[in-house]
């Protein structure tokens, strides 16, 4: 039996390290870049787990990264000043 497309297999707390090492690399570069990145959030779990990403990125900057809920399915990570953008309505990832 496979499990519904909305569940999610809980990760290990290895692969939590991991993912999150990767998302702190990648959306840090990017939103070293242009100030702001966005990136899919289907979850509650994937939610969270950028809401972490954020907090040890502005910890790591010593300055604040924003989270922004787009839409149901999609999260903007910015810089103090990106919060808001006309790109942010109209441009897909």
């Amino acid at each position: 039996m496979r499990p519904a497309e909305h569940e999610t297999t809980p990760l290990t707390d290895e692969e939590e390290q991991r993912v999150r090492a990767v998302l702190f690399s990648e959306l840090g570069n990017k939103i070293a870049d242009q100030g702001w990145a966005r990136f899919p959030a289907y979850t509650p779990e994937d939610r969270r787990r950028l809401v972490a990403v954020a907090h040890r990125l502005t910890a790591h900057w010593g300055q604040q990264v924003f989270v922004e809920a787009e839409d149901l399915t999609r999260v903007r990570l910015c810089l103090a000043g990106q919060e808001t953008s006309p790109e942010s309505s109209t441009a897909r990832p």
